[in-house]
């Protein structure tokens, strides 16, 4: 029950951001026109993100996506806690994608019915790195399938980002395990 705790706060804090209806006209959400959810699935090195409450102190974290046979995923978040060999904490969760006419907005939920925004912004042609964020601006991560993202990469993204209203300087580099 502990384990999940700290993302429980995930959907919570997404959910309420989700309903607010006041969206930033500077922002630029649009996500990807298309998206090979067979591709997608697998482990993601979480690189960066902007800093919450449900994350905080994490590192090492992973993302992993499993296609499931009704169509849906299974998400499984996963990070230590304040080291690389600290406690483990474990979320389990669902994802789905509501309209497959927009394939880059998918809803992710770790509590009953509850869901929240999962936007791809931003996606390699290869599905080696993804630019994730939501309808707010308060969520942004950068993601990769390698821990060790390479810098010019990430200069990259992190470009991508800020043309989209992003402070990229709200983000926090997620220590990882190097392969």
């Amino acid at each position: 029950m502990k384990k999940t705790a700290c993302f429980l706060a995930i959907i919570i804090a997404l959910t309420a951001t989700s309903c607010q209806g006041k969206k930033d006209k500077t922002m630029d959400n649009s996500t990807v026109k298309e998206l090979d959810l067979e591709k997608y699935m697998g482990t993601w090195y979480e690189i960066a993100r902007y800093d919450h409450s449900f994350e905080r102190g994490l590192v090492g974290v992973t993302a992993t996506y499993t296609l499931r046979p009704d169509g849906k995923i299974t998400v499984v978040n996963q990070g230590h806690k304040n080291s690389l060999d600290g406690k483990l904490s474990r979320a389990k969760g669902k994802a789905k994608l509501p309209d497959p006419g927009e394939p880059g907005k998918l809803k992710v939920s770790f509590f009953l019915f509850f869901y929240a925004d999962y936007f791809v912004l931003e996606l390699d042609e290869n599905y080696q790195w993804a630019l994730i964020g939501s309808s707010s601006d308060k969520y942004l991560w950068i993601l990769s399938r390698v821990p060790d993202l390479d810098e010019n990469i990430f200069s990259q993204i992190l470009k991508l980002a800020e043309q989209r209203g992003y402070n990229t300087n709200n983000l926090i580099r997620v220590k990882q395990h190097q392969q």
